[in-house]
């Protein structure tokens, strides 16, 4: 791939871009839910999931926990159902998340910042 050719989200280094992981098991604590019900969440687009490095099962990006609630971050899953709803999987969801592509800021700093309609709007721009 030559240097101006963008990297495809699908494709992104997750590992590199995303500081730090939780298993199934640690989002459950964290939410005071049981795994069980976090494999719900991520199937309902409440919370993303992916593997992070080969041969690790399926993780949550930490920041999409928000500890002091005990819930995902305010407007992730409305972001992440637009994403969906666009054509995006888990992965790329996340790795959109996690980058500044077009915008002063990563979408997830916006959200834990509670300024989610601003990433909620670029997300909806992004899908559609």
């Amino acid at each position: 791939m030559s240097e101006s050719t963008p990297v495809r989200l699908a494709d992104q280094d997750l590992a590199a871009l995303v500081p730090a992981w939780l298993t199934w098991a640690q989002a459950a604590e964290r939410l005071g839910v049981t795994p069980a019900k976090v494999r719900t969440m991520i199937r309902d687009h409440e919370l993303a999931a992916a593997v992070p490095v080969p041969g690790t099962g399926q993780q949550v990006p930490a920041d999409f926990v928000d500890d002091e609630e005990m819930l995902p971050v305010k407007g992730l899953p409305g972001i992440l159902t637009v994403l969906h709803d666009g054509g995006y999987d888990d992965r790329e969801a996340i790795a959109w998340l996690y980058l500044d592509l077009d915008l002063p800021g990563r979408p997830i700093d916006a959200l834990r910042e509670n300024r989610g309609s601003e990433a909620k709007r670029r997300a909806q721009a992004m899908a559609f």
